[in-house]
C-alpha cells in the first residue's frame, strides 16, 4: 500500500503540478484516474483476503496519492498566482462581466491558496474513495481467486 501510495503521490504531484497550470479544473479528474488506478496497484501488491480489506488498501493507497497531488497543485497554485498577479485576475472578472471590488495583494493570495487547499482537501476525498473502489473491482475480478500474499514473500 504505501509502495504504491508513493509512486502514486509523485505521479500526482507532476501532474497536478501541470493540470494547475494549464486550468485548475483539471485537478479533480487528476485525482479521479489516479486514485482509481493506485487504489488497483496497491489491492494488485498487497493481495488481502477480503473485500473489505482490498478496499481498505485501496483508500490508504488513494488517499496518500491524492496528497502527493495536493502538493503540486500548491505549488502550482503559487507559481500561478506570480504569473497572473490581482491586476490580471480583475481584469478577467471583467471580461465575463463579472463586478468585483479591488482586489488586494493579500486578498488575492488569500483566495488563490485558500481556495486551492479546499479544491485539494476535496480531491484527497475523492482519492481515498477512488482508490477504495479500484481495490474492490481488483478484489471482485482477480483477487477472489487468488491466494493471499505470504507474509514472508521477498524475505532470504
Amino acid at each position: 500500500m504505501l509502495k504504491a501510495g508513493l509512486i502514486g503521490a509523485g505521479v500526482g504531484f507532476v501532474l497536478a503540478l501541470v493540470a494547475v497550470l494549464v486550468t485548475p479544473f483539471c485537478n479533480p479528474c487528476v485525482a479521479l484516474l489516479l486514485g482509481l488506478g493506485v487504489g488497483v496497484l496497491a489491492a494488485v501488491w498487497e493481495r488481502p483476503a477480503t473485500s473489505g480489506g482490498s478496499a481498505g488498501e485501496g483508500a490508504k493507497a488513494g488517499a496518500i496519492a491524492a496528497a502527493g497531488g495536493l502538493l503540486g497543485q500548491m505549488v502550482g497554485a503559487v507559481a500561478n498566482g506570480l504569473m497572473v498577479g490581482p491586476e490580471k485576475a480583475a481584469e478577467m472578472f471583467r471580461q465575463l462581466n463579472i463586478d468585483v471590488p479591488a482586489i488586494t495583494q493579500q486578498t488575492y493570495w488569500v483566495y488563490n491558496v485558500g481556495g486551492n487547499c479546499l479544491c485539494g482537501a476535496f480531491s484527497v476525498a475523492l482519492g481515498a474513495g477512488l482508490g477504495a473502489l479500484g481495490g474492490l473491482l481488483w478484489y471482485q475480478v482477480k483477487g477472489k481467486n487468488q491466494p493471499p500474499a505470504s507474509p514472508y514473500a521477498g524475505t532470504l
